[in-house]
């Protein structure tokens, strides 16, 4: 199946220009997408884009993927209802250094023939002057156009307006396409709906000033069940650096998801061809309860994004929650999967002499009480590393997952991290 119709089966095509099936048809292309340089780290609401640079660049096309260290400056005010907060030159730098590491992880930048390029569009937005980018640019952009774009219209409609600075991004990512255009033969942009007027915008530059035809396809934007902001959570956004968001958490968002989102996320964010994503639902439809959608699901993007050793680990930690012994886990995999679980320290040197369970239970908030230790000791209600912990048996160095760790688990889901300090 080739890129638009692969795109088109998954349901990631809201718009294409006419003529842009026929030019990708036609022979290799190059094509972009542009990323935002806000943070220092890529989350998984930009993992849809990313993943389009991997798809065009297996069906044989070039990818460019393009940092916006220059419009990083200014913001685009698309799907903004607030002006950015404008960054540092010194921050832009480190997150257009991040960005440019982990895009490497997913595209292959070696192929003579598709390898992929990363392009910070500072280099040409830093060095126009303003006057030669009023005369050449902007005189062929009319007020009317600019105003009548969704985005600009809604801010437009709030009482703080929006400033020049943002009412300025259209340009800029006009003149974006030009010069990839110029530099690169590239004809091609991809992106989310909501930028389907920034993309329009540089195709009529193009053509004004090239006499050349190039395209558009935007992606549909991806929301929750509830309508947000896809990779939203409570604790914040879900990033691709294991530092930021650990590949169990990783994991774990993944095989949360609704039944809908599922079906639509294993199309959007896998490689699996049709007929295995067809297979996969059909059984899923016979037994719901088994999660088999969001099981495949959250697999293959873990292993995407982290590798398979991750996927190992966060696998492993999961099967922690069933009930599983912890004797095979790492300390790291036990932060990994409840470093936010109520915690507490005992000492080292208390814990190599040996303490009894109830003492220990007391010690570290787990129950209010001995008493109450001693109480849910004898039902058989605490488990130490999920083994059922034994009232008359001291807990010991010997317990501790690599000397650091100990779980403590009060009744099913109930759990307490114990760190052994000094």
């Amino acid at each position: 199946m080739d890129f638009l119709k692969d795109l088109a089966w998954r349901g990631l095509v809201e718009e294409v220009t006419p003529g842009a099936e026929e030019a990708l048809a036609e022979g290799p292309v190059t094509a972009y997408i542009g990323f935002d340089p806000t943070a220092a780290s890529l989350h998984v609401g930009h993992l849809l884009p990313v993943l389009a640079l991997v798809r065009l660049q297996r069906a044989g096309h070039r990818p460019l993927a393009v940092v916006g260290g220059g419009t990083g400056m200014i913001g685009d005010p698309s799907g903004k209802s607030q002006e950015r907060q404008l960054l540092a030159t010194e921050r832009l730098a480190e997150n257009v250094a991040g960005l440019r590491r982990q895009l490497g992880r997913f595209l292959d930048f070696d192929d003579p023939q598709t390898g992929a390029r990363m392009v910070d569009n500072a280099d040409w937005l830093t060095t126009v002057s303003l006057m030669e980018f009023l005369r050449d640019i902007g005189k062929h952009f009319t007020v009317n156009q600019m105003v009548a774009k969704e985005s600009v219209k809604r801010r437009l409609a709030q009482e703080e307006g929006i400033s020049f600075t943002e009412f300025s991004y259209m340009l800029l990512q006009a003149y974006d396409f030009l010069m990839l255009h110029d530099r690169h033969g590239c004809i091609l942009q991809v992106g989310g709906s909501d930028q389907w007027g920034n993309i329009t915008a540089g195709i009529d530059l193009v053509r004004k000033l090239r006499g050349e035809r190039v395209h558009a396809l935007v992606m549909p934007l991806v929301t929750d069940a509830q309508g947000r902001k896809f990779g939203k959570t409570e604790a914040g956004a879900v990033w691709l650096d294991p530092e930021l968001t650990s590949p169990y958490r990783f994991y774990q968002f993944w095989l949360n998801v609704g039944d809908e989102e599922a079906r639509r996320y294993l199309r959007y964010f896998t490689f699996l061809a049709p007929e295995r994503i067809e297979e996969i639902e059909r059984e899923a439809a016979t037994s719901p309860e088994q999660r088999g959608v969001q099981r495949v699901l959250a697999e293959e993007v873990t292993r995407l994004v982290h590798g398979p050793a991750a996927l190992a680990r966060a696998l492993r930690v999961t099967d922690l929650l069933f009930g599983r012994e912890v004797d095979e886990l790492e300390a790291e995999d036990l932060l990994a999967g409840f470093g936010d679980a109520p915690s507490s320290e005992v000492p080292h040197a208390e814990l190599a002499a040996g303490l009894p369970p109830a003492d220990l239970l007391a010690r570290t908030g787990v129950t209010a009480s001995k008493g109450e230790a001693r109480r849910l000791l004898a039902s058989g209600g605490v488990y130490l590393n999920n083994r059922r912990l034994d009232p008359e048996r001291p807990v010991t160095l010997d317990d501790a997952i690599e000397t650091r760790l100990l779980l403590l688990r009060k009744g099913k889901k109930s759990y307490h991290l114990v760190r052994v300090a000094g």
